[in-house]
């Protein structure tokens, strides 16, 4: 169902392209954030998009199983998510797009990048007390030849009009000033996003926050923080699985105290990481 005609995006799924919001900017999400009451037919969207090197993370595979659970009914997606992978945020966005039923979506905290691309697939769009949306263009990494460099740029072209095409079909602004705000890597507040067309309306009253301690909150936000840093260093999914398990003792998220093992070609690497994890704790 949906109350205006939205595009597909094609998901076509390589490894080159990820749509990440900034490093720099990763403080600004709040992962405490929740949403005060759930019910059987809320999907809740409260990590990065994709599957991080510790299996965490919202995947098109989650989404949809949760969506046949839920089966022939009204969905209610709740978002606080800085974004992460382009492809698995596409995928989710035409799964909830295509949903027969009516889809509201909760903008709770923050919908940056790809997890903005998911919130434009609601019937309803609604802005949490606080909450802002940011939109930037496509980033990725890439290592090849004058060639491969050449059908990168070529993509993240076709990837930054697809997205473009879906915040206009949403707001009807002309495409051009939404390549405008993508370029310069908008962030709204609510009151701009409802403005701009963005979103529908708002939303009063509906958060609360995880039980879990700021210790482990703020180890949400590093975590995340050093694996954008590895994905700008050109590391494989399997090479960030490797470093950063060896970096931290367990997948709770909390970072070792104590420096680990690690192989030779990543050795400097990793102690790099565990000088600017203290600089972060500190």
């Amino acid at each position: 169902m949906s109350l205006i005609k939205l595009p597909d995006i094609r998901a076509d799924f390589g490894t080159i392209t990820a749509l990440e919001a900034p490093i720099e900017h990763l403080e600004k999400w709040d992962a405490s954030i929740v949403a005060k009451a759930d019910t059987d037919n809320t999907i809740s969207i409260y990590e990065g998009i994709g599957e991080s090197w510790d299996g965490t993370g919202v995947t098109a595979n989650r989404i949809a199983a949760a969506l046949r659970a839920i089966g022939p009914r009204d969905v209610v997606v709740n978002i606080n998510s800085p974004g992460g992978n382009y492809f698995e945020g596409v995928t989710i966005y035409n799964l909830l797009k295509n949903h027969p039923y009516k889809v509201t979506v909760n903008v709770l905290g923050l919908a940056a990048s790809a997890a903005s691309i998911i919130a434009m697939a609601g019937d309803e769009i609604l802005m949490g007390d606080a909450a802002n949306l940011m939109i930037h263009n496509a980033m990725g990494v890439v290592y090849g030849n004058k060639e491969d460099m050449q059908s990168v740029i070529d993509l993240l072209h076709r990837l930054d009009s697809d997205m473009a095409d879906v915040y206009v079909a949403r707001t009807g602004l002309n495409k051009s000033f939404i390549q405008s705000l993508m370029s310069a890597e908008t962030w709204l507040n609510g009151e701009s996003a409802i403005e701009q067309g963005f979103a529908t309306g708002e939303l009063h009253d509906a958060t609360g926050t995880q039980a879990e301690s700021t210790k482990d909150i703020k180890n949400t936000t590093y975590l995340r923080f050093i694996e954008n840093s590895l994905k700008k260093e050109g590391k494989t999914k399997s090479q960030r699985r490797e470093i950063m398990s060896q970096i931290f003792s367990s997948k709770s998220g909390a970072a070792s105290s104590q420096p680990v093992k690690s192989s030779a070609d990543n050795s400097e690497l990793i102690a790099s990481l565990q000088s600017l994890i203290t600089s972060l704790k500190g």
